[in-house]
């Protein structure tokens, strides 16, 4: 990996059960910010006092250990036993969040009607809104007409600063992120008002598992692994 300055966890040599992240006596590579990081982790430490912050950390750490069968066994070997879509649930209740925002791509529309109606199941009141909301044509922010992908015809823009307005409106508890585009999420997290978690990310080619083509890197991907 090339050298950085700053954390490099990514690449870190320490045996997992070694690190000093995984216990107080533990060892730090290279840039380690658990051991070179201290005024930095005070600072973090502090912030989980804050009433708001600490319930929500607490919350989701008990989810967290929750999604995992049989901890009272020893020696303990994880045993995962729940889909990220019923954790969503289960933490929104333990924060006793009754209105949720699906922020969702219109790629993903038949997927987005199966979740609200599973979270309608569960008696939460959603507000879904769509990418595509506002029809507002794609040369209105300098798209050219070959730079469309429906080319020669109106093609609305995608519009995430107009779906976190439209969540922002109404008031949800808590958002759920379903599919947007490398870029539109990043703006729909800047304008959001409310917390938000990520149900599945949008990947085209891999049915929207990105970590297809990571699995695969040794081999089937072997391309993505280089600079060309």
């Amino acid at each position: 990996m090339k050298k950085v300055h700053g954390a490099a966890c990514a690449g870190c040599e320490v045996p997992s059960k070694e690190r000093a992240c995984m216990t107080p006596q533990g060892k730090g590579g290279k840039g380690c910010p658990t051991k070179g990081r201290k005024m930095l982790l005070d600072k973090a430490r502090e912030a989980y006092k804050s009433a708001d912050l600490h319930e929500f950390a607490r919350q989701a750490t008990i989810q967290e250990g929750e999604c995992y069968g049989g901890r009272d066994r020893k020696p303990y070997i994880m045993h995962p036993t729940k889909p990220r879509i019923l954790e969503i649930m289960e933490f929104a209740r333990k924060m006793n969040y009754k209105r949720l925002g699906l922020v969702f791509c219109a790629g993903l529309q038949k997927e987005a009607a199966i979740v609200a109606q599973i979270f309608e199941n569960h008696d939460f009141e959603v507000v879904s809104v769509i990418c595509k909301v506002g029809s507002v044509p794609k040369e209105e922010i300098g798209i050219q007409n070959e730079e469309k992908i429906y080319r020669d015809q109106h093609e609305s823009m995608c519009n995430p600063v107009l779906q976190a307005m439209v969540v922002n409106e109404a008031k949800t508890n808590f958002n759920i992120l379903l599919g947007l585009c490398v870029g539109h999420d990043s703006m729909y997290f800047k304008y959001a008002d409310a917390p938000t978690t990520v149900l599945a990310v949008k990947d085209r080619v891999a049915g929207h598992n990105p970590l297809a083509c990571i699995n695969t890197s040794g081999n089937y991907y072997a391309w993505i692994t280089g600079p060309e």
